[in-house]
């Protein structure tokens, strides 16, 4: 199967972004990574900052579809695992997008970082959306929601630092473990003694 030139452009350079840095990477990096002149690559983007921009807005939509997936469960105990576990599976599918999504934000205009913002948020708002369904059925304790769903995303997203796909564990085993630890804290026994 032949892959389009602009999803090569957006791979190859997902990946060099993951490994260099946004900065640290040139158009002509990004060029000579998918074998076309500067001028080609121009042809299919306007700039560096466009490619970072449609990475991003992939890996966004990506996780976004996960979460909803997850969402749809009416038991928000696996509703929440779902939602773990598909985005941690993402992460693992989809590293060089994740990763450059991640680090690359900050990169990005005021527009288009609004733009990508609008899709985490509700990313976001679909993982609180599920601990508050949780929380009123009596299936979880009343909690902060915002304080939790931002303790699971520091978890599953801070695997970037040394999460490395084919490695001994999958992204879902290590997201079937954070759940685990967040559904049944790290205390021994009775958690009122």
């Amino acid at each position: 199967m032949v892959v389009p030139t602009k999803d090569r452009i957006l791979e190859e350079a997902a990946k060099l972004f993951t490994e260099k840095g946004y900065e640290a990477t040139s158009v002509q990096d990004i060029a000579q990574a998918v074998g076309l002149s500067k001028a080609a690559l121009y042809h299919h983007f306007a700039g560096k900052e466009e490619v970072l921009y449609a990475i991003s807005l992939q890996a966004l939509e990506g996780l976004v579809r996960e979460g909803e997936k997850a969402l749809a469960l009416p038991d928000p105990a696996q509703a929440l695992l779902r939602f773990m576990e598909g985005h941690a599976r993402f992460f693992e599918e989809n590293y060089p997008f994740f990763v450059t999504m991640l680090q690359g934000i900050k990169s990005l205009s005021p527009e288009r970082r609004a733009e990508t913002v609008a899709l985490r948020d509700r990313h976001e708002a679909n993982l609180r959306a599920i601990l508050r369904r949780g929380v009123a059925m009596g299936v979880f304790r009343p909690l902060d929601v915002a304080l939790t769903g931002r303790a699971i995303f520091s978890l599953l997203n801070w695997m970037i630092r040394w999460f490395r796909p084919g490695g001994p564990l999958r992204a879902e085993e290590v997201a079937r473990g954070y759940f685990d630890l967040i559904l049944r804290g790290i205390k021994h026994g009775d958690p009122g003694a």
